[in-house]
C-alpha cells in the first residue's frame, strides 16, 4: 500500500486533519506505518489477533444475549 506521495507539499490534502477527533488522528497515523502494515498483513494471512495488543488496539467485543 503506497500513498498517493504527488500532493505531499499541499496544505488542502490535508485539511481533513483539523476536524479529526483523537482515535481518527490515531488510525491516520497507524495506518501509514510501515511496521503495522506488516504485522496486520502477517496476522491476516495466519487468523493471529495477538498482534493488537502491540499495537494498543481494542475491539469492542459483540454481545450475543
Amino acid at each position: 500500500m503506497s500513498p498517493d506521495a504527488s500532493r505531499w507539499r499541499s496544505s488542502e490534502a490535508y485539511d481533513y486533519l483539523d476536524d479529526l477527533s483523537a482515535a481518527d488522528l490515531a488510525w491516520e497515523y497507524l495506518r501509514r506505518n510501515p511496521d503495522y502494515q506488516r504485522d496486520f498483513q502477517t496476522a491476516e494471512g495466519r487468523g493471529d489477533a495477538d498482534w493488537t495488543e502491540r499495537w494498543g488496539l481494542r475491539f469492542p467485543r459483540r454481545s450475543f444475549a
